[in-house]
């Protein structure tokens, strides 16, 4: 039996006269899948981590109270000796990997436990062939997308073979039928090969008729509590009640006016690798373009040869100008880009530190300070000026470089998957902010995002990216 047992367990940052995990008393059974639900910044992750050894570890302070594997207390775990009992899939899989390619990633998580030489090979392609990635076997990690990392940092944790896996917002990052798909492995791992599973994600869907129990961390009391069926029903209920989108969205016309970047006898194929063919398309001025489409097929792609950071054939052209023409940071002032990964975009140590830098290189005062620590308190991130930004949550990562981003206010802001580890009442602070910059301040927005719902406010013009082309639609 692999009982996960948290009793008397609290936690409270160093330099914070608050817990963020007040008196848990709760156990995630053997062989159970377990969801974890809560606002971001609540303490989910912080709990995981605990659970997977990697605190008090890698953190200045230790919780009270105790976690149990079984009969045994996890501080009398060798650390080298944790990944035999628990295995941990971070929300950001770039913080999961220490090598250049998928197979020396592989390899070096089963060096790193011991296993016999003449298995790996056998037991690598058993994992990347379940998680149905074999064909990235040999693919360098850092050319492949957000969803693809995914993939690759679950392939490593079937291959550890752990008996309980942590999972922390796992699928922020991956398209709808990927997410489905690699819920129902997950849901394999518990059936079929005895896996104890834990899951922090706010994204509820289709969770409801797989999972065994539902833990919800009341942001207010910092408890943890097991819901029962009825509760647990009307969470799911709520939250299927935000994802309804009833709004039909306008095709732009094919005149070229108010068009603010044009793309011209366009060919993205990096590697020889055709991703993107366009004999023409415009994004428009003062509008929000969202960028649909599945994980892998260069999206995040477009939006670096938009930036000036890849090379491409044809023409892009900026306000009527082609961008080959304009000086690297010239154009970045013109036509930024917001990175998937937050921590990509920091630059200083503080929380404070980078909303001073992004005061000091904005390109025009329309956002005041008091305006910035009005939007900061408003997403619960008040108070945090001297924390380290490696130390938010994941949630809250993104939710400051957004906030950043915007003080910035450039005349084209392209986001990449911006609105990854944020709850719905995040998310709609988020979006409300950036129909401000639109309609207030004239941004152009470009938007690549798998969160479809709670959009509908902010977008204009809706794009499909698929079979190589770009589609203006107008459905969701």
């Amino acid at each position: 039996m692999t009982d996960v047992v948290i009793h008397d367990f609290n936690y409270q940052y160093p330099e914070s006269d608050k817990k963020v995990l007040n008196n848990l008393n709760l156990t995630f059974k053997d062989n159970h899948f377990s969801l974890l639900s809560g606002p971001s910044g609540s303490g989910k992750s912080t709990l995981l981590y605990f659970i997977a050894g990697l605190y008090p570890r890698f953190i200045g302070n230790d919780a009270t109270g105790s976690i149990t594997f079984g009969d045994t207390n996890i501080k009398e775990i060798a650390n080298n000796q944790i990944s035999a009992h628990v295995a941990m899939m971070f929300q950001n899989p770039n913080q999961q990997f220490a090598m250049d390619t998928v197979i020396h990633e592989m390899t070096f998580v089963l060096e790193n436990i011991r296993t016999d030489p003449a298995k790996m090979d056998g037991i690598i392609t058993r994992s990347l062939a379940f998680c149905g990635i074999t064909k990235l076997r040999d693919r360098v990690i850092n050319t492949l997308s957000g969803g693809e990392k995914q993939r690759v940092a679950l392939a490593c944790i079937v291959a550890m073979d752990a008996p309980v896996i942590v999972l922390d917002e796992p699928f922020a990052s991956i398209d709808p039928d990927s997410r489905t798909d690699l819920i129902h492995k997950l849901k394999d791992l518990q059936e079929n090969h005895g896996k104890t599973i834990i899951l922090a994600d706010h994204d509820l869907g289709d969770y409801e008729d797989l999972i065994d129990k539902f833990y919800y961390l009341d942001p207010t009391s910092h408890q943890i509590h097991l819901l029962n069926h009825d509760e647990a029903a009307k969470f799911f209920a709520n939250f299927e009640s935000t994802q309804r989108i009833d709004k039909r969205f306008a095709l732009p016309t094919q005149s070229d006016d108010g068009a603010i970047l044009k793309l011209r006898d366009f060919k993205l194929d990096p590697h020889n690798a055709l991703l993107l063919s366009l004999d023409q398309f415009n994004f428009y001025k003062q509008k929000t373009t969202l960028i649909t489409g599945a994980n892998g097929i260069g999206k995040s792609t477009l939006f670096n040869a938009l930036t000036k950071l890849l090379p491409y054939e044809g023409t892009i052209e900026y306000d009527n100008k082609p961008i080959k023409r304009f000086k690297p940071l010239a154009y970045a002032k013109n036509v930024t880009l917001l990175f998937q990964d937050a921590e990509s975009q920091f630059l200083n140590v503080t929380v404070k530190e980078e909303l001073d830098l992004s005061f000091k290189n904005r390109f025009n005062q329309n956002y005041s300070h008091e305006q910035v620590a009005k939007m900061l308190a408003q997403l619960g991130m008040q108070g945090r000026d001297d924390q380290v930004v490696y130390s938010l949550s994941e949630g809250q990562k993104k939710k400051l470089q957004i906030v950043e981003m915007l003080v910035m206010c450039p005349p084209v802001l392209l986001l990449d998957e911006p609105f990854k580890g944020l709850d719905y009442k995040s998310l709609r602070l988020i979006t409300a902010f950036l129909a401000e910059a639109k309609d207030k301040y004239g941004q152009t927005q470009i938007v690549i995002s798998h969160q479809l719902a709670g959009l509908e406010d902010l977008v204009d013009y809706h794009a499909t990216f698929q079979n190589q082309t770009l589609t203006y639609q107008e459905v969701m």
